[in-house]
């Protein structure tokens, strides 16, 4: 079991609800956090919640929503700039960080795992939003893959740079080119305002 890792996170995407769980199991995982704004499903119902807590519960591992204040999809119009959710505005907000504080109490008696939707963690605020809050506190993070692997969130962060085309500039630090791709990046794959 790895242990390398004080939180993990998780893409639920088309997976047979047995799989998902067995990747669960194999991470050592004990308790999901849901961080879906939405924790429902209507082509994969399993994943919808009163389901999958049900589910969850049958294979030894709890179950606890965090939608309302690490979810993705804001209720509050003021967190979106030219309707695009504005995950550092986002992260700024007393229900944030007192969700990232609920999140670290349950980590000291759970092995925690942030359960959102998308598969890739690039595409999903899981990642982009929710892990890089938890890694600036000081938190080991790692992605659980769909082939069983866990990528560390500092593998993560290289892909992304990568992504963003800024890993070998040199006329910006490190620190710098990674903020300036975690924006990039949010505001292609963050959720839009529906009015």
């Amino acid at each position: 079991m790895p242990s390398d890792f004080s939180i993990l996170t998780i893409g639920h995407s088309n997976l047979p609800a047995e799989r998902f769980i067995g990747l669960l199991q194999g991470a050592g995982v004990t308790a999901i956090a849901d961080v879906r704004s939405v924790p429902f499903s209507r082509r994969f119902p399993w994943f919808s919640e009163k389901a999958l807590a049900a589910r969850l519960n049958a294979a030894n591992i709890a179950y606890l929503p965090f939608g309302d204040s690490l979810g993705g999809r804001p209720r509050d119009p003021s967190l979106y700039r030219d309707g695009v959710a504005d995950y550092e505005k986002m992260a700024q907000t007393a229900p944030f960080r007192a969700g990232l504080d609920r999140i670290g109490e349950a980590a000291g008696h759970y092995r925690v795992c942030l359960l959102c939707a998308e598969r890739e963690p690039l595409d999903c605020h899981r990642c982009l939003l929710v892990a890089r809050a938890l890694k600036e506190s000081g938190v080991a993070l790692g992605h659980v893959l769909v082939d069983r692997t866990i990528e560390p969130h500092a593998e993560t962060e290289e892909r992304l740079l990568k992504l963003a085309g800024t890993a070998d500039d040199l006329f910006m630090s490190r620190a710098d080119r990674l903020a300036a791709a975690y924006q990039a990046r949010a505001a292609k794959v963050a959720a839009r305002f529906a009015e």
